[in-house]
């Protein structure tokens, strides 16, 4: 099936495309099509639910949507739905990734107690009554600096509760094994299965 990412972050896009590798993905700007959507849910679930539709209102095919973050204990589950916008201000400022997490851990300095976890909440938009979602997490704590090169995001200073290692030190396969959106993946391919 021939479906349409909900992002331009290509990032995002290389792992869905590992993760349903039986399908095609593009995203809005392999069509053509300009794509940017506020998120103004209050949930992971709700923003996905938003892009899904904004998406599939202008291109009227099977939208592939997907809103996550990281959630940490100790911040009330800050950063949370604005994982993406994590200290960024109201004059246009965005932080990078490694400012973002340097901020997150300047936040955390001092407290011992850093449990986090990862939540991904997906939905798939194949006609306006029938939507599918799905939403898993992955559970980890965040580490006292950054460390390991691959992944995004902030994936250098969150460490995974199973293997002890950063998702930025996993390799491809073994952090979408694990990771939040590799476990809604899987959900999702399943029930794409069942769609074919």
């Amino acid at each position: 099936m021939e479906i349409i990412l909900a992002t331009g972050n290509m990032h995002k896009k290389k792992e869905l495309e590992q993760i349903f590798s039986g399908h095609k993905i593009l995203i809005p700007s392999d069509l053509g099509v300009e794509f940017d959507c506020d998120e103004t849910g209050s949930t992971f679930m709700e923003n996905a639910l938003l892009k899904a539709e904004t998406l599939y209102n202008l291109v009227k095919r099977p939208v592939l949507a997907d809103d996550s973050g990281l959630c940490v204990n100790a911040l009330g589950g800050a950063p949370g739905i604005y994982s993406a916008r994590y200290g960024s201000s109201e004059d246009g400022l965005v932080l990078t990734d490694p400012d973002r997490n340097r901020l997150l851990l300047k936040n955390l300095d001092g407290v011992t107690e850093r449990e986090a976890f990862f939540v991904c909440a997906m939905v798939l938009f194949t006609a306006p009554y029938r939507v599918y979602s799905v939403q898993e997490s992955f559970e980890g704590r965040i580490a006292d600096s950054p460390f390991g090169g691959g992944g995004f995001g902030y994936d250098p200073v969150f460490v995974d509760a199973l293997s002890g290692k950063t998702a930025a030190e996993l390799t491809d396969v073994e952090k979408n094994r694990v990771s939040h959106r590799g476990k809604a993946g899987r959900v999702m391919n399943s029930l794409l299965e069942a769609l074919v």
